[in-house]
């Protein structure tokens, strides 16, 4: 596959967010399976595999580990920390923290460093500056290679690279999700800092597979994204109808011109979609290979401004699906 540098690290063009092998859409994937599904991705020509602690509470970071034994010095390890909230820290307090997670992490990934490392969302009350002192701190210890933030706002993302460089900032960008076209992603290529798009596909729906009468139940975060409302999904088909055509005429998939739009945007942009299959990984990682002509993506671009997106993806609903699940049990 193509590459592509974030910050420092050369990495695939498009990379594998392993979330969804042990949450967030429906039922956790069985580890033979799962442990099959790291090894396609490498064979496909993914060297760029994100995870966080927090996905399956751990479960993640160790079938990622244990997925990447055999090639895990040719690939690039991300991961993301959380860190409770504490108005009391001290950097150093703050250090001793975030190590602890560090070093958790490092246990079940069996590894002994990450290549990036983000603080999974930005805590208000503590300061990045403070976070991105001890990034700095761990990155000359060489337990980590580089580090990033995720969600977070372009001052946010200035302060702290200012403290220590950042490699990427992962946040949601997709056709649906465009917030940050007018602040971060520009600052990211003034900074020469990476772009890493979760939810590319926005959860699925750009696959063409949110269609009405859909369904979902359990840890399955469709269950609480608007965008995959009854009444939403059929008003975002303006989009999809879009993507069908253009994908037909470039005898594609609509996932595909959805991956390869956001590639063609800026070259800093390495998209990270799940896939629990190898035809998905395979359509996935394929729309590196696709490539818009600047006449097709200005006239991509121009139909897409006048399409409206109804529903959203917020962290504040993603966190009903507990109270749901409790709700059901």
């Amino acid at each position: 596959m193509k590459t592509r540098k974030i910050g420092k690290l050369e990495v695939s063009a498009v990379g594998y967010g392993c979330m969804g092998l042990s949450h967030g859409y429906g039922n956790t994937t069985e580890k033979s399976d799962a442990l099959r599904i790291i090894h396609q991705a490498y064979d496909l020509g993914c060297t760029f595999f994100d995870t966080a602690e927090v996905y399956g509470k751990g479960h993640n970071e160790e079938v990622v580990g244990e997925g990447l034994q055999g090639f895990r010095d040719n690939i690039v390890l991300a991961s993301k920390f959380n860190i409770p909230k504490n108005d009391s820290y001290t950097p150093n307090s703050l250090l001793k923290e975030i190590r602890s997670h560090l070093e958790a992490s490092l246990k079940r990934l069996r590894t002994d460093r990450i290549e990036l490392y983000y603080q999974h969302r930005v805590i208000k009350g503590i300061p990045v500056e403070d976070v991105a002192w001890c990034m700095g701190e761990l990155i000359k210890e060489g337990k980590i290679l580089g580090w990033g933030q995720s969600q977070s706002t372009e001052q946010e993302i200035r302060r702290a690279h200012a403290v220590t460089p950042l490699s990427a900032v992962q946040s949601e960008y997709s056709l649906m999700e465009r917030m940050f076209e007018t602040d971060v992603i520009p600052a990211c290529q003034e900074l020469g800092i990476g772009f890493v798009p979760f939810s590319p596909l926005a959860s699925g729906f750009l696959s063409g597979k949110g269609q009405t009468g859909n369904s979902y139940s359990g840890d399955d975060v469709r269950r609480v994204i608007t965008r995959f409302d009854e009444e939403n999904v059929a008003a975002n088909q303006p989009l999809l109808d879009l993507l069908n055509n253009i994908a037909q005429q470039k005898q594609v998939t609509p996932a595909q011109i959805s991956l390869a739009w956001m590639l063609k945007k800026k070259d800093f942009i390495v998209p990270i979609p799940g896939g629990r299959t190898l035809e998905r990984m395979q359509e996935n990682f394929g729309a590196a290979d696709i490539d818009f002509s600047d006449e097709e993506f200005i006239a991509f671009e121009f139909a897409l401004s006048g399409i409206q997106i109804h529903g959203n993806r917020t962290d504040e609903d993603v966190a009903k699906l507990k109270s749901l699940e409790v709700a059901n049990t």
